[in-house]
């Protein structure tokens, strides 16, 4: 089982690394780690999270993973108050068979995650419609 730990991941620019801290370990079985961006927003309302959580599916054979990543955008009013104005949130899932070879489950998990970093993906996501 893994530890938590801060997250670096690339920027939207393909180059530059932003740090979503850990904060909140998951303490079991539908209890979501959390880390937050830090380096955005100026409150900890603004701040982008990251939560991750398991569970055993109904037949106990496999396990579910969930992950959400919401973003938050910000407005200043006439007032000099900065509130959150929408977000967005990007959802992630997977169903984890126990009895699965680790090799194959490896080679889903790698493909999957690379599926998400390319450019049609992204791209498609970016602009709100699917690949026509």
């Amino acid at each position: 089982m893994p530890s938590i730990a801060n997250l670096v991941i690339k920027k939207n620019d393909g180059t530059t690394d932003v740090t979503y801290t850990a904060e909140v370990p998951s303490s079991g079985d539908k209890s979501p780690a959390l880390w937050r961006n830090q380096s955005v927003g100026t409150a900890i309302a603004h701040r982008p999270t990251l939560t991750l959580s398991s569970r055993n599916n109904g037949t106990g054979t496999a396990r579910r993973m969930d992950g959400k990543l919401v973003y938050p955008t910000t407005v200043t009013g006439t007032d000099g108050r900065v509130t959150v104005a929408d977000k967005a949130i990007i959802e992630f899932g997977g169903l984890i068979p126990l009895n699965m070879a680790v090799a194959d489950l490896n080679e889903a998990v790698a493909q999957a995650a690379n599926a998400f970093k390319h450019t049609v993906v992204q791209d498609s996501f970016k602009a709100g419609y699917a690949p026509t």
